[in-house]
């Protein structure tokens, strides 16, 4: 007896907050969706120091009575659960009435609030009211989170820097901005302002504000839905990528939720638009009934499971599929803009002080930071024309009719038409041509073969012997006559038609080596697509190849009929357009 004690409720609020309250970030974030289901429309965050000396968000929402704004500190004391069965309709962001109670036992909280008859103010100390006074009565509500974990010093010591805490604090509030464009939200750390939005409602003018007019140009709009799914939103160009998967963000019912399966779904739906190791940007709004969705998984409220994920994900994969494939994507010289701003001076528009100028290279450790060189953080009052930006979705251009004059370092065909000059790399044309070609014969292999003049003869280690004798038959399906042949090899004494000639025994040896790799992982599909990117490009004129003007203009033409002419089976891009406006500003014919 005596060992095992009930902890006390300030003991178990600081203990709770570790799983509410990370970092200045989770402070942000559970306040501003407080302020989002009070019903706002306008919603300003003050920082001081990044957040760690103070975080102030106020907002024109319902507010609260003093009785009210006093409950609410209290642990799961929430307005937005009435019963066991509202769990399974949750249409508000917050509803475990844990993120007050939690913030308020590891800081000093001075909390403003009015319901258009009374105004109260309470000032709050480690759980604990110290202090409280009437406000003036402007509805609304305003909470002040001063010295965050002063009180617990272990989690204190080791919250980042001042760089990665305002930047993990601008991913919540761009996210917040983008699931509900209908809201005005202020940004300002230090008395500078980051981010305004206008709260206008309209996505791509958010998108603007975040990421800039160049990308709000490169965005597609897409618009699907099925018997249980509607989705809405905008999805980059192939052009516009970045390092990580953070920008690609889904929004459900006004959520932003993280999903890893609809993640790969996305990014699958650019295969061989892009390359592997980037992401594209990708805001898509989900609405649906909230009787088919789970978001009681986790404190953080972010993690999500569906009824019909299947439906969903496949409406999603060929929504993107059917914009890509639609969509002129010849890379354009004059949306390129070249910044020669470094990190330094983006740190200028942030922050002035010394401390966070030193502290950029805490900047390239930030699991959530932006690591690219467009103004993420610098508010930018630049207006783009947004009805025009989105008929253009609608009026689909086909590949540009162009005429080949010459090439450049016998890499790049020089072309030109009304519109201006291209540049086509040569090797990655006939490399996408070359792909979907073998594509095709590998999925739908033909009879035609013929016999090799002298047979191969492979020999391999035990283990990888027994994986190809396994596939035997598969083998023999794509049109290789092979058999067993002593002991550990086997000889290959016939190969289809369509093998290019004098490669016909590498496309051999590249086909069985990918079977050992794919070993018991052996999937029809990514092998097909494997082994068509890799005999596509090894079949391909190469660099430094000089080609005839004819056989240029034959290049372009089987080019222009494939199904994605703008890049190859790697994801680079095939060609790229200088426009006539841009050549005659290099040459100072117009200013």
């Amino acid at each position: 007896m005596g060992k095992i004690m009930v902890m006390s409720e300030s003991l178990a609020n600081k203990i709770a907050a570790g799983e509410v309250v990370e970092k200045c970030a989770s402070v942000v974030k559970e306040l501003i969706e407080n302020s989002i289901d009070a019903g706002s429309t306008e919603i300003k965050v003050e920082l001081k120091e990044s957040g760690v000396k103070s975080i102030k968000v106020t907002d024109n929402g319902c507010g609260m009575d003093k009785e009210d704004a006093l409950l609410c500190f209290q642990s799961h004391a929430t307005s937005k659960l009435k019963s066991e069965d509202d769990l399974f309709r949750i249409s508000t962001l917050g509803f475990r009435g844990e993120a007050l109670p939690s913030i308020a036992s590891v800081s000093y909280v001075i909390l403003k609030t009015c319901d258009g008859n009374d105004g109260i103010i309470y000032e709050i100390e480690s759980g604990k009211v110290v202090k409280e006074y009437s406000s003036d009565l402007r509805k609304g509500t305003s909470i002040e989170v001063k010295d965050l974990f002063y009180n617990t010093p272990a989690r204190l010591k080791y919250l980042s820097s001042l760089y990665t805490e305002l930047s993990n604090i601008i991913a919540v509030i761009n996210r917040a901005a983008l699931s509900h464009t209908n809201i005005r939200f202020t940004l300002i750390n230090d008395d500078k302002v980051i981010l305004k939005t206008d709260g206008s409602g309209n996505l791509l003018k958010v998108i603007n504000d975040i990421y800039g007019v160049g990308v709000a140009k490169k965005m597609l709009k897409i618009d699907c839905e099925n018997d249980d799914y509607e989705v809405t939103g905008y999805i980059s160009m192939p052009e516009v990528t970045k390092s990580n998967r953070n920008h690609m963000i889904t929004i459900v019912n006004g959520r932003v939720v993280r999903n890893s399966e609809l993640n790969k779904v996305i990014n699958d739906a650019y295969h061989k638009y892009k390359f592997d190791n980037r992401y594209p940007i990708v805001i898509l709004q989900i609405s649906v009934d909230t009787s088919l969705t789970d978001v009681n998984i986790h404190p953080s409220k972010m993690d999500i499971k569906f009824s019909n994920f299947d439906d969903l994900k496949e409406m999603i994969f060929n929504e993107i599929q059917n914009v890509l494939h639609k969509t002129t994507l010849v890379v354009d010289v004059s949306d390129k803009k070249v910044n020669i701003n470094n990190i330094s001076t983006k740190l200028d528009n942030i922050q002035e002080n010394k401390e966070v100028k030193e502290l950029v290279m805490d900047f390239s450790n930030s699991e959530d930071m932006i690591k690219e060189d467009e103004n993420n953080y610098s508010y930018q009052d630049t207006n783009i024309d947004i009805e025009e930006n989105e008929e253009k979705n609608e009026n689909k251009v086909p590949f540009p009719k162009i005429y080949p004059i010459g090439s450049v370092l016998g890499t790049y065909i020089v072309c030109h038409n009304e519109k201006g000059m291209y540049l086509i790399d040569q090797h990655a044309a006939d490399e996408r041509v070359n792909y979907e070609k073998y594509k095709e014969e590998l999925k739908n292999p033909k009879p035609d073969k013929i016999s090799m003049l002298f047979p191969i003869n492979i020999e391999y280690p035990k283990e990888e012997f027994l994986i190809i004798k396994n596939h035997l038959e598969f083998i023999k399906s794509l049109g290789i006559e092979i058999e067993e042949f002593g002991v550990n090899s086997f000889i290959i004494r016939e190969h289809p038609t369509w093998f290019k000639e004098g490669l016909e025994e590498e496309f051999i040896r590249n086909i069985l080596e990918k079977i050992i790799t794919m070993g018991k992982n052996f999937d029809l599909e990514r092998f097909i697509d494997s082994m068509a990117a890799l005999m596509g490009c090894k079949a391909s004129i190469k660099a430094n190849e000089q080609i005839s003007l004819e056989e240029m203009e034959n290049l372009i033409e089987r080019l222009s009929k494939t199904k994605n002419p703008y890049n190859c089976a790697h994801g680079r891009p095939t060609i790229i357009h200088y426009p006539t406006y841009e050549l005659e500003k290099l040459f100072k014919r117009v200013v």
